[in-house]
C-alpha cells in the first residue's frame, strides 16, 4: 500500500510541476542572470514528461504482476517471500505428517537410498588412516567434492585462501593450529575461533606504528631500524600470544610473524590496521553438517594439498 501511495504521489508531483506557478509567462526571463546565463521559465521537456508517465504506468503494471499484497498473488501467481516461507513450512509439516502416517515421501526415499549406497563407502574410508587415505586418488576425488561444497566459499576452489577475508591458504605448510591429520580433523570437527585484540588504547597511534615496523623487520623486511627498536620495546604486549621471538603459538592459533606468510596481508598498512582494530576469525564446525566419516575424507584431502 505504501508503494501505491508513492506512485500516486509521483503522479501528483509531476502534475504540479507541469503547472506554471511562477507568475511569469512561459518562455520569458525569470529575471535571474549569472555569469552570462539567463534563467528562462521553460517547462519540463516533453520527452522527459512522457518518460515519467511511462514509469508511473509501468509501476502499476509491475505491482499488478508481482504484488506481494496479502493473499493476492498477482496475475502471474507470484508469492512474496513470507508466503514462500509459509509454503515451505507447510511442505515440511506435510512431510512430518506423512512420516507419522507411515508414508515415505520421495525426498526421504532418495535420502535413504543415498545413505544405503554411500554410507558404507565413507565407513570404509574412515577406517583408513588420514596419511594413507591422502594417497588414494578416488578418496581424494570424493574429498575434493565435499571440500568444494562446504569449504571453497571461504578458502577458494583451489584452497589457496583469501587475505581479504583472513581465510588461510591450505596448500602451503604454514598452519595456525597445526597441520597434522589429528589437528586438521580437530579443526573440522570443533571449528576455530581466533581473536586478535585491538591495541590502539594500549599503544596509541605512535606505538602501533613502531610495533608494526618491528613486526615487519622480523620477516627480514627493510625498515627504519630506530623505529623498529622502539617497537621491540612494546612487543611484550604481543609476545604473550606470538612468543618473545614472534614465531607464534599453534596452541592458541597465533601466527608466526617471522615468515612471509600473512593471513590478512603483509603490507605495513595492513599490519597497522590489524594492530589498531584487531581481527576476529571464525572457522565453523562441520560435525553436524558432514558427520565424522565425511570429515575424515575431507581431512585427508586437505592433508594431501600440503603434502604432495
Amino acid at each position: 500500500m505504501i508503494t501505491i501511495g508513492l506512485i500516486i504521489g509521483c503522479y501528483a508531483l509531476l502534475r504540479w510541476t507541469l503547472k506554471n506557478n511562477t507568475g511569469v509567462p512561459e518562455g520569458e526571463s525569470m529575471g535571474h542572470e549569472f555569469d552570462g546565463i539567463e534563467e528562462i521559465n521553460n517547462p519540463l521537456p516533453r520527452w522527459w514528461t512522457i518518460l515519467f508517465y511511462i514509469t508511473i504506468v509501468w509501476g502499476f503494471i509491475y505491482l499488478a504482476l508481482y504484488p506481494g499484497l496479502g493473499a493476492f498473488e498477482g496475475f502471474l501467481g507470484w508469492k512474496s517471500s513470507n508466503q514462500n516461507i509459509q509454503s515451505m513450512e507447510e511442505s515440511r509439516q506435510a512431510r512430518v505428517d506423512a512420516r507419522e502416517r507411515g508414508d515415505i515421501v520421495q525426498y526421504d526415499r532418495e535420502l535413504e537410498m543415498a545413505e544405503e549406497r554411500f554410507d558404507p563407502i565413507f565407513e570404509a574410508y574412515a577406517k583408513v588412516p588420514v596419511e594413507e587415505l591422502a594417497n588414494d586418488p578416488e578418496a581424494n576425488k570424493v574429498g575434493q567434492r565435499l571440500f568444494m561444497q562446504n569449504c571453497s566459499q571461504c578458502h577458494g576452489s583451489d584452497a589457496r585462501g583469501n587475505q581479504n577475508g583472513g581465510f588461510p591458504n591450505l596448500t602451503d605448510d604454514d598452519w595456525l593450529y597445526g597441520g597434522s591429520p589429528a589437528k586438521i580433523k580437530e579443526t573440522l570437527l570443533g571449528g576455530r575461533s581466533g581473536v586478535m585484540p585491538a591495541q590502539l588504547s594500549a599503544l596509541g597511534e605512535e606505538g602501533i606504528d613502531e610495533v608494526a615496523t618491528y613486526v615487519l623487520s622480523l620477516s627480514g623486511r627493510d625498515v627504519d631500524q630506530e623505529l623498529a627498536k622502539k617497537g621491540k620495546e612494546h612487543f611484550a604486549v604481543c609476545a604473550a600470544c606470538h612468543g618473545p621471538d614472534g614465531k607464534g603459538n599453534q596452541q592458541l592459533g597465533a601466527p608466526n610473524l617471522t615468515d612471509t606468510t600473512w593471513l590478512y596481508g603483509g603490507s605495513k598498512r595492513t599490519v597497522v590496521e590489524t594492530l589498531t582494530y584487531g581481527r576476529n576469525g571464525v572457522m565453523p564446525s562441520f560435525k553436524d553438517t558432514l558427520g565424522e566419516d565425511k570429515i575424515h575424507v575431507v581431512a585427508a584431502y586437505v592433508y594431501s594439498l600440503s603434502n604432495e
